[in-house]
């Protein structure tokens, strides 16, 4: 564009609040219409690539031929052969040109019809624009940068210059690998490094290199705005080693490659064992309880002594076990379930998910008391487990029966999670009996009955009490006179402190079986909650009312004694 004509903001001659469209229109080839309410209108040309289109903040570069309505030409970039750049909404050109190209695809050409309004006004722009004049921009958009504010407070700007693969983005555990620049606004570069690693939620150099990996894709390449903020603030930095000074309230221009990444996930909500991925795996599957994997093994210690190696050597057999068996420490058994087919991990797992307080003798060395130990684990192969989907109907019942005697040998053993999972399985296996015959229906009642109850009792073990009288409570929707469903309920109930439905619930339970022994035991307990209540709430009302008393303005008067809450004193 000429220097003597850049289409100046018509900021000054708007009034009042722009009412345009979001998303650009659907069009065909010759077909003209009008954008948002202001009477901007648009005539495709030439259909653009792809889908996306420019937004607010976005480096824009066109070709246009500038016309007044008769025809007669004010300007043209054709002319001169250099294209036009310019940010959007930065007032740099007139409001119909921000508009009209947000609506526009990477390659198209399209005329604008643009009104006074939204052009140069009342005003115009002499010589050239007559005052109150509608112009035609015929426009080719022949690329864009997408430039973001980071932070939306105008602190860090982000200018994409190569696009990234796939739409992961880096989360704050993981470490990511990238190149990078930095520069002060006159050119000076103050640091450089390629192939520098550190974990986003530590941050490196200055805050925005982390704010900023956070928005890029893996090969991503960008040019960073970095106001101080998000630099070195109103201190800057002192040059240190290969690194050059950082003058006070200084903004940043910094390239930044994101190279790639080790996604690094929380295996357990206490972040008790940690995953990070050196390899990424195949496919979407991974092996649930129950499933047997074959891995590549190396167990560590904190000082990198081997104690354990399995699958290493060329021929040597692969580990193999089955998980949610206990075959492998707690930590191990865990973070593999979250592992595709050729993942290869590192683990590092907390001693109470791990060996725990005892010293433990394993194949190559010993690991001492209270150990943190890290594993570098390779999916070789996994069979899950089937699901109640993969499975006909005498499968699975077959299967809840099976998943029931595992979650009874580990209710005796005191393994009250596993066996809770155990029955819970059971019950997913024959949940939806619709397509049973009467005889399959039948069987499956009785297991869904005996699994709740189980499990019930094993949520009382871990005193999970709502639970507990979720699972008493489907059983009884199955057999309202089931006794041990009532009596399990009501201890759930006791522990809940809701003491009148526990009383509903044993004597129902005594109506049923009177000589009960473990029924009538539990009923004195219940006698002895609720008496330790009620003297409570007595003793709660009494100091409440004492306190009231003293406060009392007709005791202070020194009139008549005050009547019991809600009676009439002249009663």
């Amino acid at each position: 564009m000429d220097a003597d004509f850049d289409i100046p903001a018509a900021g000054d001659m708007m009034n009042g609040d722009m009412d345009l469209p979001d998303e650009a229109p659907i069009m065909k080839v010759g077909e003209e219409k009008e954008i948002g309410k202001q009477g901007l209108k648009k005539k495709l040309v030439k259909e653009g690539e792809g889908w996306e289109n420019p937004e607010s903040g976005d480096e824009v570069e066109v070709h246009y031929t500038g016309t007044l309505l008769d025809g007669t030409k004010f300007d043209s970039s054709r002319d001169i052969g250099t294209p036009f750049n310019f940010t959007l909404d930065r007032g740099h050109v007139i409001k119909g040109w921000d508009e009209g190209i947000k609506t526009m695809k990477k390659g198209e050409n399209a005329v604008f019809t643009i009104p006074p309004e939204l052009a140069y006004g009342e005003a115009g722009s002499p010589p050239t624009i007559p005052p109150n004049a509608s112009l035609q921009f015929d426009v080719e958009l022949l690329s864009w940068s997408s430039v973001k504010d980071i932070c939306k407070d105008g602190g860090l700007f982000k200018k994409i210059l190569t696009e990234g693969e796939n739409w992961e983005n880096p989360k704050d555990p993981d470490e990511v690998l990238v190149n990078y620049e930095a520069k002060l606004e006159d050119g000076t570069v103050v640091a450089k490094a390629d192939g520098k690693e550190f974990t986003v939620k530590d941050g490196y150099f200055c805050p925005a290199l982390a704010k900023a990996v956070k928005t890029m894709k893996k090969g991503e390449k960008v040019l960073l705005t970095v106001k101080p903020q998000y630099g070195f603030g109103e201190k800057g930095k002192p040059a240190a080693g290969a690194e050059g000074a950082v003058p006070p309230n200084a903004t940043l221009q910094i390239s930044l490659e994101l190279i790639s990444w080790k996604t690094v996930t929380e295996v357990t909500d206490d972040k008790k064992v940690i995953k990070k991925i050196l390899k990424e795996g195949e496919g979407h599957e991974r092996p649930n309880e129950g499933s047997i994997v074959e891995v590549k093994l190396i167990g560590k210690l904190q000082d990198g002594t081997h104690f354990l190696k399995k699958g290493q050597a060329e021929g040597e057999e692969l580990f193999k076990f089955k998980t949610d068996e206990e075959q492998v420490i707690d930590g191990l058994d865990k973070a593999v379930m979250t592992m595709k087919k050729g993942e290869v991990a590192q683990l590092t797992i907390a001693p109470e998910y791990a060996f725990g307080s005892s010293e433990s003798k394993q194949e190559l060395a010993v690991v001492p008391p209270n150990s943190t130990v890290y594993y570098e684990v390779e999916m070789v192969s996994f069979i899950r487990d089937k699901e109640s989907w993969n499975l006909n109907t005498a499968e699975k019942i077959e299967a809840a029966g099976k998943k029931k005697e595992e979650g009874n040998v580990l209710f005796k053993a005191g393994k009250y999670v596993r066996a809770s999972k155990r029955y819970e399985k059971a019950v997913k296996y024959i949940n939806y009996d619709t397509s049973f015959s009467v005889e399959e229906k039948k069987q499956s009642k009785a297991l869904k009955v005996a699994c709740n109850l189980n499990n019930a009792a094993c949520k009382l073990k871990l005193k999970d009490y709502k639970e507990a009288e979720k699972l008493c409570t489907k059983v009884l929707e199955l057999e309202s006179s089931n006794v041990k469903a009532l009596y399990r309920r009501a201890q759930a109930y006791i522990h809940l402190a809701d003491l009148d439905l526990a009383e509903f619930d044993i004597k129902k339970a005594l109506e049923l079986d009177p000589d009960n022994r473990e029924i009538k035991m539990e009923y004195k307990v219940l006698k002895e909650k609720m008496k330790e209540y009620n003297k409570k709430e007595a003793k709660f009302y009494g100091n409440m009312f004492a306190k009231m008393n003293k406060v009392d303005p007709a005791n202070k008067s020194g009139g008549k004694e005050a009547a019991p809450m809600g009676i009439d004193s002249k009663a």
